[in-house]
């Protein structure tokens, strides 16, 4: 197929709608943007909207594209735009609940194979929120690797020190330094983009995601911005999650930066990420044990022996309480959204037989 070098591969060939091909085409959303997308159906980025029917039908942000995702769309105007009528199946979904008070997922990327996670080795270097983005990763099934970025800002043993210190938590987590500044590990970083595969950056604003890109892509087309030297913070550069063909056939989407990272639905991605907690668990006296004040708990013997960091026990615990809070909400929001439809529809049938 023409869309074969945007990663389109057996796996979603086999999930084909088939008879929603007549009139369609397969394309992959490139860009997400405030009032429309970007696809590409193998001929180019095109500019590209919902059809009012599956705009209409989404219950939740869930069913709206999302930059990575393969979707059924006809071309139009001689194939200068675009209109999305399908979503295919995900294979992998990377997902948060939005930012701030409102209780909703908003989507990240669609069908990434590799999350890399970004952290600088300056202020921003921070374990408990790489957890986080751990957590988030491994719910997806999605293979996540650690960067940390800004290696010519610490002496060589305290990169030992730090890296060690991560793999020692997460032994099965690829962990490379870098530097954007002097090239240090760049080699390394840029031999990890296998053709035909789907990579996302992830991380704080001010990681140097952006930078990174202009050395894989080989250019600076993107703009960047200083990073506060008072707290190593970074202002927003990346405005919308792009996805970007690298010259080898790889292909990276870039995201904005993230200063709050709510995790909904990752009760399997906390069982990957903080997998020593899991094994223990299966020793506490109860089996709906919550590790927090039950007596025999393996966990917490666990942590008090010093087998488990106390931070790392405490975030634990913390995640775990903020996911089953999240969805609590978001259920019972959907819950009085039904209702509250289920209401408008019967006044509006009431209406109709008096007329």
């Amino acid at each position: 197929m023409i869309v074969k070098h945007l990663g389109f591969d057996v796996w979603f060939q086999q999930r084909i709608d088939h008879g929603r091909l007549a009139g369609h085409t397969i394309a992959r959303v490139t860009a997400v943007n405030r009032n429309n997308y970007l696809v590409n159906g193998g001929g180019g980025d095109v500019s590209a909207e919902m059809t009012g029917k599956l705009r209409f039908s989404a219950e939740s942000p869930l069913d709206h594209p999302a930059v990575g995702d393969w979707i059924y769309a006809q071309f139009v105007n001689q194939g200068t735009m675009a209109i999305i009528d399908g979503i295919l199946p995900r294979r992998t979904l990377l997902k948060r609940k939005t930012p701030g008070r409102r209780i909703e997922f908003q989507l990240i990327a669609a069908n990434i194979d590799t999350a890399l996670i970004m952290q600088g080795l300056d202020a921003d270097y921070n374990i408990r929120r790489l957890e986080r983005y751990l957590a988030m990763a491994h719910e997806s099934h999605i293979h996540p690797v650690a960067l940390l970025s800004k290696s010519d800002l610490l002496p060589t043993d305290e990169i030992a020190e730090r890296t060690d210190a991560i793999r020692e938590l997460m032994p099965d987590v690829q962990i490379l330094a870098f530097s954007n500044a002097d090239g240090t590990g760049l080699e390394a970083v840029k031999s990890l983009f296998i053709p035909g595969k789907t990579y996302c950056l992830l991380g704080s604003s001010g990681v140097g995601k952006t930078t990174l890109l202009h050395h894989l892509i080989g250019e600076e087309i993107f703009r960047t911005q200083e990073v506060r030297q008072k707290d190593g913070k970074g202002r927003h550069t990346t405005s919308r999650r792009q996805l970007i063909i690298l010259e080898n056939g790889a292909m990276i989407i870039d995201t904005p930066g993230m200063r709050e990272l709510g995790n909904m639905d990752i009760s399997e991605g906390l069982e990957d990420t903080f997998q020593e907690i899991t094994r223990l668990a299966e020793d506490c006296r109860y089996v709906d044990c919550t590790h927090m004040h039950e007596k025999d708990c393996a966990v917490r013997s666990a942590v008090q022996e010093g087998l488990i960091p106390e931070e790392r026990y405490r975030n634990y615990i913390k995640m775990r309480k903020e996911a089953a809070h999240y969805e609590r909400s978001y259920v019972e929001r959907r819950r009085r959204d039904r209702q509250f439809g289920k209401f408008v529809k019967s006044v509006m049938k009431s209406k109709k037989k008096d007329r």
